[in-house]
């Protein structure tokens, strides 16, 4: 039967292009579990954009001579653009400068305010005295009052887990240039997380199959929640929808308070760009459909607490009550799916540092799939790890070329020559039989580790078949077989069968590899489908964007072994992965060196 699954990626900041980093956490993991769903016959809704409000870009867009609004254009289309050539299969990935957004989280907010879970009071907030502008709590950095770590930012304590507000670190800095932040009285909309303790505590014992890194933090959290604002002293964001504070310039919805409720908007736009604008409903207010959030492990905190908070209080149902507001009765994520860091030589990815790895520029030499399939295997699913460029070719080189590409080439180049097309199977042999049941006892094996976000273990799995496809080669010697043509083709026959189900089982992991692997086995029409950039109009009086959206239901790819069609013609192969120079490994590529010092 199928299933609505939501799954919600994490947003991109709109500020540089990204790294490797980045889409190891949001990206590729969320792509691979939305295309196994797919293929097993869910209806997906995958929905994202870039996170574009704040002060980092008025930062950035001041370096770099623009206003806020072109710098999150510039950025916004660059990441477009990297995000359509790793191939991840957005139903909607859009911005949060639409009118759409806008009106959904303002609707929110006064939901929220309406429940009383909104109050207005003063605070010290954190002033650059050079600029004059509000300084973001992650630009705030100095010592946590609570456990002495060097490194606390101003909204939280990475070391201890503790909520933190600017104004309690010790010996406060800014992130931008260093100065002492300057503290001033103003007055402020905060989100009364304290009046979520009992609810929220009470629906987190209920996620028992969380990540238990991602549960025993959210727990710690709620032990001590306090009252966080959600609005700051600058002009670039959501206007606040209430009399006597819409009409001030200089008063915004704070940044991660419009963007989690992104997820909720880009839903809406996607609903209202297609025949039924009630249609997202379907994902988000009935008890039936399950929602997976991917992300960083820095993001979760907001995904885990803050954004079932704002859940719950638009729903009337923390622990002051309510009413449902417009939206009605939304779902709670059914699963926080996070990711730790990527890191390279041991350090977190830093622009600033030098150490990165821009995505575009990996894509032009690389292609997509070779860095989708590292991620996949070796990327941070459990814990931090280090990417370097000797693994990456390693693995490129001996599981990509060696392995899969080879099992693929000389299955059909033998089928090619001797036959021209699929051969038909005379007498399968106990060890026919065997390889084929390997082969389909990993759809059901593979598929349950996809579907619970088991990346690493599911592509294993399918490694796992392919290496038996290759032993069984290797055992039975086709090209020995000369005098004994029915044998041949029986074991060509069974190897090509394998060949197509080993394909399926890495189309969610390879989608690009997977059509070339269907068009070698003389498939035709699109197999794994990809992301189109649409030019769109906004839905009100805002500026036309670039979206990324796509054809998904067309595609002929599904979750099943299916018999592979005898007498299907078949062309000599071209490699599916070229090997890389094993120097790469020794010295990265020029544009991203590896440093000796």
């Amino acid at each position: 039967m199928s299933s609505r699954v939501l799954t919600a990626v994490a947003w991109p900041y709109a500020n540089g292009p990204r790294h490797i980093g980045h889409v190891s956490g949001f990206g590729v993991p969320s792509d691979v579990f939305s295309r196994y769903q797919r293929m097993a016959g869910n209806r997906v809704l995958m929905v994202s954009g870039t996170d574009e409000h704040g002060t980092p870009i008025q930062v950035q867009a001041d370096a770099e001579g623009l206003t806020a609004r072109q710098l999150a254009d510039k950025y916004n289309r660059v990441i477009v653009e990297d995000l359509q050539g790793l191939g991840l299969g957005y139903d909607l990935f859009t911005r949060t400068t639409t009118s759409v957004h806008y009106e959904v989280v303002q609707d929110l907010f006064l939901a929220l305010y309406n429940n009383g879970y909104v109050v207005a009071k003063t605070a010290m907030g954190a002033i650059s005295p050079s600029t004059g502008r509000t300084l973001p709590d992650r630009y705030v950095e100095g010592t946590c009052p609570i456990c002495g770590y060097d490194g606390a930012r101003g909204d939280q304590c990475d070391n201890c887990g503790n909520q933190l507000d600017p104004a309690d670190l010790i010996n406060p800095r800014s992130k931008i240039n260093g100065e002492t932040p300057k503290f001033v009285e103003t007055e402020h909309f905060f989100l009364d997380l304290p009046a979520f303790a009992e609810s929220l505590g009470s629906w987190l014992t209920t996620r028992s199959d969380w990540r238990p890194n991602v549960i025993k933090f959210a727990t710690n959290l709620v032990n001590d929640l306090k009252p966080r604002a959600i609005t700051r002293d600058l002009d670039w964001g959501v206007p606040i929808p209430l009399d006597g504070w819409r009409e001030q310039s200089m008063k915004r919805l704070y940044v991660w308070f419009d963007a989690v409720i992104g997820y909720l908007s880009a839903s809406v736009e996607w609903a209202r760009r297609g025949p039924d604008r009630d249609a997202w409903k379907q994902w988000w207010c009935d008890p039936e459909a399950t929602g997976y959030y991917f992300m960083g492990k820095d993001n979760i905190v907001f995904h885990s607490v803050i954004w079932p908070a704002l859940l719950l209080g638009q729903n009337g149902a923390g622990d002051k009550g309510g009413e449902p507001g417009v939206f009605g009765t939304l779902n709670l994520p059914n699963e926080i799916v996070s990711s730790e860091f990527l890191t390279m030589s041991g350090s977190k990815f830093s622009t600033s540092r030098g150490t990165v790895i821009y995505v575009g520029d990996f894509l032009k030499e690389f292609g997509p799939d070779a860095l989708r399939y590292f991620i996949s295997v070796a990327g941070p699913e459990n814990q931090d790890t280090d990417f370097t460029w000797d693994e990456f070719v390693r693995r490129t080189n001996f599981e990509l070329a060696n392995e899969w590409g080879n099992l693929v080439n000389r299955s059909i180049s033998m089928a090619h020559k001797n036959v021209g097309a699929v051969p038909k199977p005379i007498a399968p042999t106990d060890a026919d039989h065997e390889l084929l049941a390997v082969s389909r006892a990993g759809f059901d094996t593979v598929g349950d580790l996809l579907a619970r976000s088991r990346f690493k273990q599911a592509l294993g799995e399918a490694m796992r078949v392919i290496g038996s496809a290759n032993k069984y080669l290797s055992d039975q010697e086709p090209w020995k077989r000369k005098d004994d043509p029915e044998r041949r083709d029986t074991i060509l026959h069974t190897a090509l069968q394998v060949v197509q189900d080993a394909n399926t089982l890495l189309t969610p992991f390879m989608p690009h590899a997977a059509q070339k692997v269907h068009n070698a086995l003389g498939g035709s029409g699109v197999w794994a489908a990809q992301p189109e950039i649409r030019q769109v109009d906004d839905l009100g009086d805002g500026p036309g964007y670039p979206v990324l959206m796509g054809d998904y239901a067309g595609e002929q790819a599904a979750w099943a072994s299916s018999p592979i069609e005898v007498g299907r013609p078949l062309d000599k192969p071209s490699p599916l992965f070229g090997k890389l120079d094993p120097k790469l490994g020794e010295t990265g590529p020029e544009w991203a060196p590896i440093q000796t010092s």
